[in-house]
Protein backbone atom coordinates (compact mmCIF):
# COMPACT_ATOMS: atom_id res chain seq x y z
CA UNK A 1 0.00 0.00 0.00
CA UNK A 2 3.27 2.32 1.10
CA UNK A 3 4.41 1.79 -2.76
CA UNK A 4 1.23 2.40 -4.35
CA UNK A 5 1.26 5.72 -2.37
CA UNK A 6 4.63 6.69 -3.17
CA UNK A 7 3.68 6.16 -7.14
CA UNK A 8 1.06 8.40 -6.72
CA UNK A 9 2.98 10.88 -5.20
CA UNK A 10 5.35 10.53 -7.47
CA UNK A 11 2.67 11.22 -10.36
CA UNK A 12 1.23 14.18 -8.62
CA UNK A 13 4.65 15.71 -7.84
CA UNK A 14 4.96 15.61 -12.17
CA UNK A 15 1.76 16.87 -12.70
CA UNK A 16 2.22 19.87 -10.47
CA UNK A 17 5.48 20.50 -12.64
CA UNK A 18 3.54 20.25 -16.15
CA UNK A 19 0.90 22.78 -14.10
CA UNK A 20 3.48 24.97 -13.03
CA UNK A 21 4.37 25.20 -16.62
CA UNK A 22 0.69 26.63 -17.69
CA UNK A 23 0.33 28.75 -14.23
CA UNK A 24 3.89 30.27 -14.90
CA UNK A 25 2.46 31.34 -18.48
CA UNK A 26 3.59 35.59 -17.90
CA UNK A 27 7.08 34.28 -16.78
CA UNK A 28 10.26 33.83 -18.67
CA UNK A 29 10.63 29.78 -20.60
CA UNK A 30 13.53 29.62 -18.57
CA UNK A 31 11.28 29.37 -14.78
CA UNK A 32 8.71 27.25 -16.84
CA UNK A 33 10.73 24.92 -18.08
CA UNK A 34 13.05 24.54 -14.77
CA UNK A 35 9.45 24.14 -13.38
CA UNK A 36 8.74 21.30 -15.52
CA UNK A 37 12.03 19.60 -14.28
CA UNK A 38 11.69 20.02 -10.88
CA UNK A 39 8.18 18.08 -10.81
CA UNK A 40 9.83 15.51 -12.80
CA UNK A 41 13.01 15.25 -10.80
CA UNK A 42 10.86 15.29 -7.45
CA UNK A 43 8.88 12.61 -9.19
CA UNK A 44 11.74 10.17 -10.09
CA UNK A 45 13.10 10.49 -6.31
CA UNK A 46 9.99 9.56 -4.61
CA UNK A 47 9.34 6.76 -7.21
CA UNK A 48 13.18 5.74 -7.08
CA UNK A 49 12.47 5.11 -2.82
CA UNK A 50 9.66 2.67 -3.61
CA UNK A 51 10.16 -1.09 -3.91
CA UNK A 52 9.41 -1.19 -7.65
CA UNK A 53 11.44 1.90 -8.14
CA UNK A 54 14.72 -0.10 -6.23
CA UNK A 55 14.20 -3.13 -8.35
CA UNK A 56 13.65 -0.81 -11.82
CA UNK A 57 17.28 0.87 -10.96
CA UNK A 58 18.77 -2.46 -10.25
CA UNK A 59 17.43 -3.90 -13.63
CA UNK A 60 18.84 -0.89 -15.14
CA UNK A 61 22.07 -1.26 -13.82
CA UNK A 62 22.50 -5.10 -14.49
CA UNK A 63 21.11 -4.45 -18.13
CA UNK A 64 24.23 -1.43 -18.15
CA UNK A 65 26.56 -3.83 -16.77
CA UNK A 66 25.45 -6.50 -19.96
CA UNK A 67 25.55 -3.84 -22.56
CA UNK A 68 29.45 -3.33 -21.78
CA UNK A 69 30.03 -6.86 -22.13
CA UNK A 70 28.93 -6.76 -25.66
CA UNK A 71 31.11 -7.14 -28.36
CA UNK A 72 30.43 -4.99 -30.78
CA UNK A 73 31.48 -5.59 -34.62
CA UNK A 74 34.02 -3.98 -36.21
CA UNK A 75 34.36 -1.16 -38.80
CA UNK A 76 35.28 -3.56 -41.58
CA UNK A 77 33.02 -6.56 -40.13
CA UNK A 78 30.03 -3.86 -40.38
CA UNK A 79 31.00 -2.90 -43.85
CA UNK A 80 31.40 -6.59 -45.18
CA UNK A 81 27.85 -7.65 -43.73
CA UNK A 82 26.04 -4.85 -45.27
CA UNK A 83 27.46 -5.71 -48.63
CA UNK A 84 26.73 -9.62 -48.50
CA UNK A 85 23.27 -8.19 -47.77
CA UNK A 86 22.82 -5.99 -50.45
CA UNK A 87 24.33 -8.24 -53.24
CA UNK A 88 22.09 -11.29 -51.90
CA UNK A 89 19.13 -8.77 -52.19
CA UNK A 90 19.71 -7.87 -55.99
CA UNK A 91 20.36 -11.44 -56.59
CA UNK A 92 17.42 -12.19 -55.31
CA UNK A 93 15.54 -9.23 -56.83
CA UNK A 94 17.33 -10.81 -60.44
CA UNK A 95 15.61 -14.24 -59.81
CA UNK A 96 12.75 -13.09 -58.59
CA UNK A 97 12.70 -11.04 -62.27
CA UNK A 98 13.71 -13.86 -64.12
CA UNK A 99 11.34 -15.77 -62.61
CA UNK A 100 8.55 -14.12 -63.17
CA UNK A 101 9.10 -12.91 -67.21
CA UNK A 102 9.58 -17.23 -67.41
CA UNK A 103 6.30 -17.89 -65.95
CA UNK A 104 4.68 -14.62 -67.73
CA UNK A 105 6.13 -15.86 -71.34
CA UNK A 106 4.94 -19.96 -70.08
CA UNK A 107 1.62 -18.77 -69.47
CA UNK A 108 0.59 -15.66 -72.48
CA UNK A 109 2.62 -17.21 -75.35
CA UNK A 110 2.69 -21.28 -74.84
CA UNK A 111 -0.32 -21.49 -73.01
CA UNK A 112 -2.42 -19.05 -74.26
CA UNK A 113 -0.85 -18.30 -77.47
CA UNK A 114 -0.98 -14.41 -76.87
CA UNK A 115 1.67 -12.66 -78.24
Amino acid sequence: MADKLKFALALALLAAGVVGFYVLSEQPLVLRVLSVLAGLGAGIAVAALSEPGRRFIGFARESITETKKVVWPSRKETTQTTGLVFAFAVVMALFLWLTDKSLEWVLYDLVLGWK
